[in-house]
């Protein structure tokens, strides 16, 4: 009997291969032809890992570690080969836990309590372990079990956070992945081997330690460790926020919502930002002299309630704040610079008329009364309707755009004159000890809901444009945010079981074969571990009301 053949389009070119031949083996045969290592492929538009076998005809294409998907693979695989690595150097019997907190750099900080010490001689053994690991090629191996046995296994090894995960899931399954005598949960696909990961670095940090990655752009160089102190202070002032309200991985938090309620969960985390906000205009009435509170942060992070909340506080210490919008000051449609692609670029500095804003900021600044712009963002005009103001000696400027924080879109005002904020939504917490949420997963869930709502967009389109999104703010936010005199951290604890009421529905609309829905299928994954709460007990004035709707600001 003749051996059964399949056939695929791969780079479009149709190959024949024996039914049940690897993705691994195909992926071999190809890797030369990509330019970064090929981790994953997609199957009729279905993302598959390397031990997967082909079993019908289709189009084949290749996931590289230069993808976002395959970046991703690449350190989650990473994250396993450290924890085998950690685990065999020190003993498991001289660990109680390690835990992934969030990012550093272009890597994750991690903390290990037992009895370790965490030396330069320790991570260095580390390092050569896992190099080791890596050039054997130990294959990194999955095995499906039920729910209750993953409860059990997790247990078993001191796994308590996954073990509270899973006692929510309604799927009867679990994927484990095994890396020689090490065996864990993970959210997301892995690497055929570790053959793949010989690129990582590792940093002592602030009593723990960074893995510190390649960028997606360089997946094959790791780059300098550049560790952001200021945001790191706000990061994990955000984990003790967590802590104290026993709620800092989904698990802790599902038994917050089934046992207590989440009701008394929504004040407190409330008050937490109310408390930070009336500390923040605290510190500007103490400043003295500051006229001019500027505002940025990536998208998604609720700046403008958070400028009317942060107006609120500002008028209750004394102050009379007045909104100002740096996208009034956008030059004229046909003026905008365009990007790479031909389309209009809204997100660089050179879309506003620095020159125009800094003529009214100074004029005002000297006491003139001035008229201010309306952007009219239906003629792409700007506008001026009789909107005039002049400064008292009480009177300040809170201004919101994305480029507040640099100093090239205000470079004529006194720098003494200025109070620079940052807002971003970080999220405090995380799936288990192993698994972190990505602070970019929970604004682009925020994204998808507010769009949803305010301007008729489908999560289709929301996704769709999200990589653009994200590379304006690594070129226009994120360089400066340690330049802010304060940051501030917009993410609640509880949001994610409000929005995921908001965001399945949206996200199934996405159908399988279109461009989105793989990124659409990794959400509503992800949405699954949460219980979901309704927004009823909400606050009027919360930041999560700019995304859900029924805030009492005109956002």
């Amino acid at each position: 009997m003749s051996e059964r053949m399949i056939s695929v389009k791969i780079l479009g070119k149709q190959k024949t291969y024996p039914y049940g031949t690897s993705y691994a083996q195909i992926a071999t045969e190809y890797q030369g032809s990509t330019r970064y290592p090929i981790v994953l492929v997609m199957k009729d538009g279905k993302l598959c890992e390397l031990h997967k076998k082909l079993k019908k005809d289709g189009v084949l294409e290749f996931v590289t570690t230069g993808d976002e998907i395959g970046h991703s693979t690449y350190k989650r695989s990473a994250s396993l080969l450290f924890l085998k690595a950690v685990y065999h150097v020190a003993g498991h019997e001289n660990i109680r836990k390690v835990t992934l907190h969030f990012s550093v750099s272009s890597g994750y900080y991690y903390t290990i309590d037992g009895n370790v010490k965490i030396t330069r001689e320790f991570l260095d053994a580390v390092k050569a372990y896992m190099l080791e690991l890596a050039e054997q090629k130990v294959p990194i191996l999955k095995r499906s079990v039920s729910t209750g046995e993953a409860i059990e296994i997790f247990h078993k090894y001191g796994m308590y956070d996954k073990e509270k995960l899973f006692r929510f899931r309604r799927v009867s399954r679990v994927n484990l992945y095994r890396l020689g005598d090490f065996e864990d949960y993970f959210y997301g696909f892995m690497v055929n081997h570790t053959g793949y990961l010989k690129y990582f670095e590792l940093y002592p940090y602030e009593g723990g330690l960074v893995l510190q990655l390649p960028r997606r752009e360089c997946p094959d160089t790791v780059p300098e460790f550049s560790p952001r102190p200021k945001i790191f202070r706000v990061q994990r002032e955000s984990e003790k926020w967590g802590e104290m309200v026993q709620s800092d991985t989904v698990g802790e938090l599902n038994e917050q919502i089934t046992g207590q309620g989440a009701n008394q969960l929504i004040l407190i985390a409330e008050a937490l930002q109310e408390s930070r906000i009336s500390q923040i205009a605290e510190q500007i009435v103490k400043a003295g002299n500051k006229k001019f509170i500027m505002i940025a942060g990536p998208s998604s992070s609720g700046k403008t309630t958070f400028s009317h909340r942060l107006s609120i506080q500002l008028a209750a210490h004394g102050l009379k704040p007045h909104p100002i919008g740096v996208d009034n000051y956008f030059v004229n449609r046909e003026d905008t610079p365009l990007d790479s692609n031909g389309n209009y670029n809204f997100e660089c500095l050179e879309a506003i008329d620095v020159k125009k804003f800094n003529e009214d900021m100074l004029r005002l600044l000297s006491g003139e009364r001035v008229e201010l712009p309306q952007f009219n963002f239906k003629t792409g005009q700007r506008e001026y309707r009789g909107d005039f103001l002049q400064l008292g000696a009480e009177d300040v400027l809170v201004i919101e755009g994305i480029h507040c924080l640099n100093d090239k879109l205000s470079h004529s005002l006194p720098v003494e004159s200025k109070f620079k904020i940052y807002i971003s939504a970080l999220t405090q917490l995380n799936i288990d000890e192993h698994n972190r949420i990505p602070t970019t997963d929970g604004r682009l869930i925020r994204r998808i809901v507010r769009d949803a709502r305010t301007r008729g967009a489908s999560a289709k389109a929301t996704i769709a444009m999200w990589n653009s999104v994200r590379k304006g703010e690594e070129e226009n936010i994120f360089p400066y945010q340690e330049s802010a005199d304060v940051m501030f951290n917009s993410a609640l604890i509880y949001e994610l079981a409000v929005l995921k009421l908001y965001a399945e529905p949206l996200l199934f609309s996405i159908r399988q074969g279109e461009p989105e829905y793989n990124e659409a299928k990794r959400l509503l994954k992800f949405l699954d571990y949460f219980v979901g709460v309704p927004s009823e007990s909400i606050p009027h004035n919360s930041i999560l009301r700019e995304f859900v709707g029924g805030g009492c600001f005109d956002v």
